[in-house]
């Protein structure tokens, strides 16, 4: 994942709102999520597990049995703002999933091996 001297313009503008306390632009934040996700499925190719972050994306990513049809038996998905959070590294797995910010199922759907 990006960190935050190398991210695309739509993640610096999200992350700028969020410092200055404001909520980011739809079209801005729709943006930053598919960024990240492609990179999410750039760095950890694979097809073992489903990162949905609605109404905006999702990708497969993740070595291991591919999920060709059906619901996936690994899945995670969160909102847009927790997915752009953990992805530049300011939020951490753990907390996330501990503050009921991500939806996790599946033996493979802990995805911290792929995040900051």
């Amino acid at each position: 994942m990006p960190e935050e001297s190398g991210t695309t313009p739509a993640v610096s503008g999200v992350l700028a709102a969020l410092d200055a306390g404001e909520s980011p632009d739809l079209a801005v934040l729709r943006d930053a999520v598919r960024a990240l996700l492609g990179e999410l499925a750039r760095r950890s190719p694979g097809r073992s597990v489903e990162v949905r972050v609605p109404p905006y994306g999702a990708v497969q990513c993740g070595p291991g049995p591919r999920h060709t049809r059906g619901t996936p038996a690994n899945v995670v998905e969160m909102d847009a703002l927790t997915w752009v959070l953990l992805a530049t590294g300011r939020l951490t797995w753990v907390d996330a999933v501990g503050q009921g910010r991500v939806a996790a199922s599946g033996t493979r759907s802990d995805i911290s091996v792929f995040l900051p």
